[in-house]
């Protein structure tokens, strides 16, 4: 797979909290991971979705002031897949919390959304783009 050249990224309270979810509920696959300095907690995270694509993830932190130019709080995010009914089983079965459940949209997608531990909105769909 060729490396994505567009990565949302996610500032979390607690990255690992969310990295362990995406991995469990969505079948994101963890590619690349630093701790933060003294090992706890996550510098920098990279998820990778296996029909492409990525998203970066590091924890918030507190003083430092490149991270306080950037905004934090809930994030939305729309990820394309092929099998949106088995995917929407996988989550509920992790235990995600569903906010819409399997859609079928006008404009021809089929999908479902369902938040993190920390909020964000993770949708699904079968919607790849015009």
């Amino acid at each position: 797979m060729d490396n994505p050249v567009v990565w949302p990224t996610i500032r979390c309270k607690n990255s690992r909290l969310v990295i362990d979810f995406l991995v469990t509920a969505f079948g994101f696959r963890e590619h690349f991971f630093v701790a933060n300095e003294g090992g706890e907690g996550v510098l920098h995270a990279e998820l990778r979705w296996p029909r492409g694509g990525g998203v970066m993830l590091g924890d918030q932190i507190p003083g430092d002031p490149s991270h306080l130019e950037l905004p934090g709080g809930p994030s939305s995010v729309y990820v394309v897949t092929d099998e949106p009914d088995a995917l929407y089983d996988r989550a509920v079965e992790a235990g995600a919390d569903i906010i819409r459940g399997l859609t079928d949209e006008g404009y021809g997608s089929r999908g479902f959304s369902a938040v993190d531990p920390e909020g964000n909105v993770w949708s699904f769909g079968t919607y790849a783009g015009e």
